[in-house]
């Protein structure tokens, strides 16, 4: 976090921003560029960055000041021409601050053509006791086209002592390929869905990889699936979408467990090995 970061105490008298950021990437040659990078507000992209090769661009995707509060809205565009493979990531967790009355608002739209590939990686998303927050993530692909996404949401901070028992987390995620819906959820997450059986059973982190694009192996799915001995660790497959889920206590448990299912679909869907995630290491 930046020092300049807003506490929970500043919250309380913050004006409400508003923040987009649109970014396009394009395949020159052997090289994925960024080619438009438009924002308003506070929310930034740093330098491309080329960790492992020209092909494949990597961004971190800045909110200068630190945290989110009531009222705020963020928004993200993304496109990939055809042909390009981009990573996005964050360098820092984001934290969503009590809503003081007001609701505060993310919506993120990613889109990629033919032959394209995207992986989303944000590091986990930190609600803070009566956050009252909308999430909208929507991915729109091409019949071709691959996405690789992950979240990490933590509900409280138990680290601090600070429980989650006033606020709601209200969720949409749409994945399209080809046209056709490929998955849809959307739900709830509030003091009494953490406590339900029937929501997160009184787990207070809940982790997820979802990857798009040609079916894995089955071998694949056993190694996922040997990374974990956990009753609310699971893996699922379903034509062109594979599903790595886990419910917990522990954000850098779900941390790791999420990087270690990433190195192994990464090379299973996009033909790419892993490499570190320093951004995911600072």
């Amino acid at each position: 976090m930046p020092a300049h970061a807003l506490s929970p105490a500043h919250a309380a008298v913050h004006p409400a921003w508003r923040a987009q950021l649109t970014l396009a990437f394009t395949r020159d040659s052997d090289t994925t560029r960024l080619t438009r990078r438009e924002h308003s507000g506070p929310l930034r992209v740093q330098k491309p960055l080329y960790p492992e090769d020209p092909a494949i661009c990597h961004a971190i995707v800045v909110h200068p000041p630190g945290g989110v509060v009531g009222g705020d809205e963020l928004a993200v565009d993304a496109h990939l021409n055809a042909g390009a493979h981009a990573l996005l990531t964050s360098p820092g967790a984001a934290k969503w601050y009590r809503a003081n009355g007001r609701v505060s608002r993310q919506r993120i739209a990613l889109s990629v053509d033919a032959g394209a590939a995207l992986e989303w990686l944000p590091q986990e998303t930190i609600f803070f006791n009566d956050a009252h927050v909308e999430l909208d993530h929507h991915v729109t692909l091409a019949a071709d086209a691959s996405y690789l996404g992950c979240e990490i949401l933590c509900l409280g901070r138990r680290a601090s002592g600070e429980a989650f028992t006033k606020g709601r987390i209200n969720q949409r995620t749409s994945v399209r390929r080809g046209g056709r819906l490929l998955w849809w959820e959307q739900g709830t997450l509030a003091a009494d869905t953490i406590a339900s059986p029937l929501g997160l059973n009184g787990h207070t982190v809940s982790a997820m990889l979802l990857a798009v694009g040609k079916p894995v192996a089955a071998d694949t799915v056993a190694a996922l699936r040997a990374l974990a001995d956990h009753p609310c660790y699971g893996v699922t497959q379903m034509k062109h979408v594979l599903c790595v889920r886990w419910l917990g206590h522990d954000s850098e448990a779900a941390r790791e467990l999420m990087l270690a299912a990433w190195r192994i679909v990464r090379p299973a869907v996009l033909g790419r090995a892993a490499i570190d995630l320093r951004s995911w290491r600072t």
